[in-house]
């Protein structure tokens, strides 16, 4: 990995500390791609729940951030971050999948 890449994951986990620190507040507005969650947040592996006001759209679908800074990140590579975003996004709707139902 080059050390572009490895100052964006930093970068994207300060991103992360702020975000968990001060979830989004207002009122609730449309949903986006990966049920709302924040695409960064997924990047780095993390469930990070918005309520999409700060979002942008890229290829005509609507993503999330957590903040202003995780948008502007994500917006400096797009395909990269929502590769990540989508591994494990599917990763965890895989793991949901295969937890047994609860049948009392």
């Amino acid at each position: 990995m080059g050390r572009a890449f490895s100052a964006s994951i930093l970068a994207g986990a300060a991103i992360l500390a702020i975000a968990i620190a001060s979830p989004a507040l207002g009122a609730e507005t449309a949903e986006g791609e990966f049920g709302g969650e924040c695409v960064m947040g997924l990047a780095l592996g993390k469930d990070i729940h918005t309520d999409c006001s700060v979002s942008t759209v890229y290829k005509g679908k609507t993503y999330c951030f957590g903040n202003e800074t995780a948008k502007s990140l994500f917006l400096k590579r797009p395909e990269d971050f929502l590769l990540q975003a989508q591994i494990y996004y599917s990763s965890k709707q895989e793991s949901d999948d295969k937890q047994p139902s609860s049948q009392e």
